[in-house]
């Protein structure tokens, strides 16, 4: 590979870090602001007949608001470390954020957070290259 290419798989983690940790970090505003300002995602379903838990057989199923802000910042602060983390990965500043960012992108347990971990760590001579 010359010097001025960038590596696909390295550009590729990146971007996917990035991807969900926009994601992540829309999801934990979400939860955070819905829940301080006093809203129920779980009583109040329309679609459902009024009762959200009921429509899915586990009834008894409402999380506090106080454990619901705490999952809404802990998904807030991945969102954010994916996000530096994946930049870390384009700029190729550093490897150890790279991962670290595509590991937050994978906390939520989805496909693109696997993916960006494996595409960030099959591309580490990227990094040795220009350190």
């Amino acid at each position: 590979m010359e010097s001025g290419d960038r590596g696909g798989l390295l550009s590729a983690g990146g971007i996917l870090s990035i991807i969900v940790g926009v994601v992540e970090l829309i999801i934990g505003i979400i939860l955070v602001v819905a829940m301080a300002s006093g809203m129920s995602l779980w009583t109040a379903c329309p679609y459902f007949g009024g009762d959200f838990s009921s429509g899915f057989g586990i009834s008894g199923f409402a999380p506090t608001m106080t454990v619901m802000i705490i999952v809404g910042i802990v998904i807030l602060i991945l969102g954010i470390l994916a996000l530096i983390g994946g930049i870390s990965a384009i700029k190729r500043s550093s490897f150890g954020m790279s991962v670290l960012g595509a590991v937050c992108a994978l906390l939520p347990i989805n496909i693109l957070g696997l993916l960006a971990v494996i595409f960030v760590s099959l591309a580490k001579g990227e990094f040795e290259k220009d350190e």
